[in-house]
Parts: C-alpha cells; sequence; structure tokens
C-alpha cells in the first residue's frame, strides 16, 4: 500500500541562498527550514557553482529533517538561467557556470547571429549568461574537448532530481525560463536547439509534478529517508511561486516573487505586446501555459542600497519622504530590469537619514514593480510573496501606485517551497490563498505620479 504524502522535503536553491524546507501538505505552510549560503567557486576553467557543497548541505539537511518528522516525499525547485552538461557516465562534462560569469559575452555577436527571435521563445536577449542557451553556445565554442564528451543537457533543477533518483527528466518552466530553447507556444524545443544539434542531447520533458521514482539507494542509506520515498520532476522557483496562487484563484490577477530578482507574472491580464528590451519575458506555468512576466534584480539593489542591517522607521520620516519628494531613479543594477541602460540618481536625496533612505529606497523598489506590472499588462488583485512581505513600505507604494489592492501572501516567506510541495500533492489538493489585504492610499498616489513622470522624461 502507497504511504500516504504529508510532509514534502523541498530543495530549493537560489541564487543566493540554498534552502531545505519541510512542508506539511496538510495545512500548507513550511514546519521546518534549513538554509546555507550559495557560494560560487572562482577556481577551475571559469565561476561555478559549488555541486559538492551544495550536494552535502541537500543530505545532511534531509538527514536532520527526516530525524525529526520522516519525510513522505522530496520535491526540488532552483533558480533559473542555469544548465548542466553531462557525460555518458551521468558526470559533469564540464562545470555548471555562473550566470553573472560574463564568458558568454565574448561571443555574443554570433550567439546574435543564431539566435531564435523573441516571437518565437518570448526570451530576451539578456546580458552574460542570463539566457542560457549563450552559456552552451560558449561552452561549445570554447571547450571543444570538454563538450565532445557531452551527452545530456539537464535544465538545473532536474539535475538535483536527477542527484537524487538517478532518472534524467527535462521540464518546460526550467526550458521555458528566458533559456532561448524553448518555444512556450508550441511546447517544444526552440530553433536555435535544432540548428546547434542540442535536440538530441536534451533530456526529455516530463510535466513539473511527474514523480521520476523513489530516491536512489546511496542517498536513502545517507539520510534515512526510507528507500520508497518518491521524488518528484521539479520546477524552476518563479513558477513554484505561481502555482499555488494558479490553484487558488480566478484571472486577473497577478503574483510578485521576491528575492534576489523581483519577477512579477500576469495570469488574465490585458494582452499587450511585450518589450524584449525592457526584461519582459514568457514564462510557462506548471500547467503548461505561456506567462506574460517582467523582473528586475531588486533584492540585489535593496542590498547594494541598504546593506543586510534593520532599520527603524516611523509615519514621520514616510511624510518626510513625500513631502520633500526624495526619490531614487533607476537602474542600481545596470543591464537588465525595464530600464537597462539608465544609471541610478538621487532627486533631493541629500541629508537623509538611514530612516529616509530606507523609506526612499522602499518606494523606489516598488515604483519598478510597477514598471514590470504595468509592461506585462497585469489586472486585478497582486498577490505578494517572498521576502519582500516583510517590509510593509513597499506593498503599501505597489497598492497605491498601481491602484489595485495588495494581497501579501500569509506564509511571509518564500512560496517557492510551498509551490514545489505542492507538485507532490494528491490529486484534489487546494491552495486556499491568505494574507492581508492592503489598500491604495492616496497620500502616496502623487509621490507615485512625479517619480514615473520623471523616469520618463
Amino acid at each position: 500500500m502507497t504511504n500516504p504524502i504529508r510532509f514534502v522535503a523541498v530543495v530549493d536553491i537560489g541564487k543566493t541562498n540554498a534552502k531545505l524546507a519541510l512542508v506539511d501538505l496538510f495545512s500548507i505552510r513550511e514546519t521546518a527550514i534549513r538554509r546555507m549560503p550559495n557560494r560560487v567557486r572562482r577556481d577551475g576553467l571559469y565561476p561555478h557553482h559549488d555541486l559538492e557543497a551544495l550536494w552535502r548541505f541537500i543530505l545532511e539537511g534531509l538527514t536532520e529533517l527526516n530525524r525529526e518528522t520522516p519525510v513522505d516525499a522530496v520535491s526540488v525547485t532552483t533558480h533559473g538561467a542555469t544548465v548542466v552538461v553531462l557525460d555518458a557516465d551521468g558526470a559533469l562534462a564540464l562545470p555548471v557556470p555562473d550566470y553573472e560569469h560574463d564568458g558568454p559575452d565574448e561571443l555574443a555577436d554570433a550567439y546574435d547571429r543564431v539566435r531564435p527571435p523573441f516571437t518565437e521563445t518570448g526570451s530576451p536577449r539578456l546580458p552574460v549568461g542570463l539566457n542560457y542557451g549563450a552559456q552552451l553556445f560558449w561552452q561549445q565554442m570554447r571547450f571543444p574537448d570538454e563538450w565532445a564528451r557531452v551527452k545530456t543537457i539537464l535544465p538545473y533543477a532536474q539535475y538535483w532530481s536527477y542527484r537524487l533518483s538517478g532518472v534524467i527528466a527535462g521540464e518546460a518552466t526550467s526550458l521555458g525560463c528566458h533559456s532561448d530553447l524553448w518555444n512556450p507556444w508550441e511546447k517544444k524545443p526552440s530553433s536555435l536547439a535544432e540548428s546547434q544539434g542540442w535536440v538530441p542531447l536534451m533530456a526529455p520533458v516530463h510535466q513539473a509534478s511527474d514523480r521520476l521514482g523513489p530516491i536512489l539507494r546511496d542517498v536513502a542509506q545517507a539520510t534515512g529517508l526510507r528507500p520508497d520515498t518518491p521524488v518528484f520532476c521539479g520546477i524552476h522557483d518563479s513558477n513554484a511561486s505561481l502555482l499555488p496562487h494558479l490553484l487558488a484563484n480566478r484571472p486577473p490577477f497577478s503574483v510578485v516573487s521576491t528575492g534576489t530578482w523581483v519577477i512579477a507574472m500576469a495570469v488574465g491580464g490585458q494582452a499587450l505586446s511585450l518589450d524584449p528590451m525592457r526584461d519582459t519575458l514568457v514564462n510557462v506555468s506548471a500547467l503548461g501555459e505561456p506567462v506574460p512576466s517582467a523582473r528586475f534584480m531588486g533584492g540585489r539593489e535593496y542590498e547594494v542600497l541598504m546593506g543586510s542591517e534593520a532599520v527603524s522607521w516611523g509615519e514621520a520620516d514616510v511624510a518626510m519622504v513625500i513631502e520633500r519628494q526624495a526619490m531614487l531613479l533607476p537602474s542600481v543594477q545596470a543591464g537588465s530590469g525595464p530600464f537597462p541602460h539608465r544609471a541610478s540618481a538621487w532627486v533631493n536625496g541629500d541629508d537623509l537619514s538611514t530612516a529616509q533612505r530606507y523609506v526612499a529606497v522602499s518606494f523606489y523598489l516598488a515604483l519598478m514593480t510597477v514598471t514590470c506590472l504595468d509592461l506585462i499588462g497585469a489586472e486585478g488583485e497582486t498577490i505578494l510573496e517572498g521576502s519582500f512581505t516583510q517590509n510593509p513600505l513597499f506593498a503599501r507604494m505597489l497598492a497605491s501606485a498601481t491602484g489595485r489592492p495588495v494581497r501579501v501572501a500569509a506564509s511571509g516567506g518564500t512560496g517557492t517551497s510551498i509551490g514545489a510541495a505542492l507538485l507532490a500533492a494528491p490529486d484534489g489538493a487546494r491552495f486556499s490563498e491568505e494574507g492581508r489585504v492592503i489598500a491604495p492610499e492616496p497620500a502616496f498616489a502623487p509621490y507615485a505620479e512625479t517619480w514615473k513622470q520623471k523616469v520618463e522624461g
């Protein structure tokens, strides 16, 4: 008899941090969490992800979680723009590049001549390795001896599913995240994958919710998990964040997933022509449907501007920033986002206190997010999840500048783990949308309008 699945261990690897979360499918909440920094190694051929450090963290975390609460299943979610190439033995043929490494830019002109148009893939042309087709092209050209050993091209989330289960599988949310390798409308590999001879190397495409198999015997022995513990195929992180809301809401609505990247996704909004020059793209949902999306590196920008220390602020600081019209204009992180070619600048920003600077930065991040939502035709309620749920100023300005309510996810954390865990949920399992609702504040609207005018000017 098959054991019922209640407690799902989710391997959740973000660009900045890796997390292992235990999710209770009965209450739809995280009951235990383990974290580690996700550091990039600088040795070898080029900057690359430290897969073995992450693997040790995964095994140790599974052991600890299972010791406290027996794990019924394992699911995976990871950041995008990352791809793994394996040899015939299933080992790495080349290190997994850090997508911020500029190596692929060496061949940018040659790559631009072969990559498909935005109309085919919904994938904008991005710098460095943010199109992982550019990573593969660069690896193929620069390291031909190593490339000759490549037998499998595997999305990052499914690499970890492979390490856990031994089953090689591809998956559309991972392939469809600005990789240049996927046609989201025809649900097949792109012309780039065909012209470069990569299609025979691409792992067979599965649904994110497919049960690949039980964990490997070595994993069971190392962690104490039952040998029949199932491993699910896995999902790209922003689409993991979207999945619970797809199950709980009727369109139109939008989801803003926040972390290192702020990802805005519109479901059932206005049909607009997306502008690939402004970091809009088409994601593929866990249900296999195209989702207009836009993004910027909001979490990274906040770290650059404010560091990691908590900041105390009050309504007097908010009033001062609004009255003074102290504002930050884009972009702090160049090369991506809705204003990729603009340099950031302060307006009336001299002599701000730390608290006032925090207010202005929070408003800046919210208004950048509003721009993203406008670019993708978002309508209806905005659902906010991820790290920015801890910043009430962000949510207040987001609601005020859009003129639409913002629902702050009740979990207060990232929705990626919940979404990945729901891949293992039995048929009929439902996610109920909860969280406090933030209404627009008229006092914030003039500030938002001034910011928009200055940016457009």
